[in-house]
């Protein structure tokens, strides 16, 4: 399958919410921002909701090159090492506070007085 080349060439500002929601899905966030995607009729699909936001271009896919031993082995070497590697074990972590010993510790608070004002009528 080839591959899609997708580059924002116009602000998102104006935009409706459901084509603001189509760049966002594609990743596309800034003005000459390029992704790529696999072509697909998904892809497809966002893109023509906002063809007039950003260019595509097709990027047909390189063959994959024949890999020598040589090669084959020096990947595979270090792959072998790190299997053997023992796990390390994660850090313990600290038990909870308690919250009634905080309770215990802090000294209760009396509520607050209350302001006594006069009336007219009672002066």
């Amino acid at each position: 399958m080839a591959t899609l080349k997708i580059t924002q060439i116009k602000s998102r500002i104006g935009a409706t919410a459901q084509q603001c929601k189509n760049l966002d899905a594609l990743g596309l966030h800034k003005i000459n921002q390029t992704v790529s995607h696999s072509d697909s009729a998904i892809i497809k699909g966002m893109v023509t909701r906002v063809k007039h936001l950003v260019k595509v271009e097709e990027v047909a896919e390189v063959a994959a090159k024949k890999v020598t031993k040589k090669e084959a082995a020096a990947v595979e070497a270090p792959v072998a090492e790190v299997a053997e590697a023992p796990a390390k074990k994660a850090p313990a972590k600290k038990a909870p506070a308690k919250k009634a010993d905080a309770a215990e510790k802090a000294p209760a608070k009396k509520p607050a007085a209350k302001k006594v004002t006069k009336t007219k009528k009672e002066e």
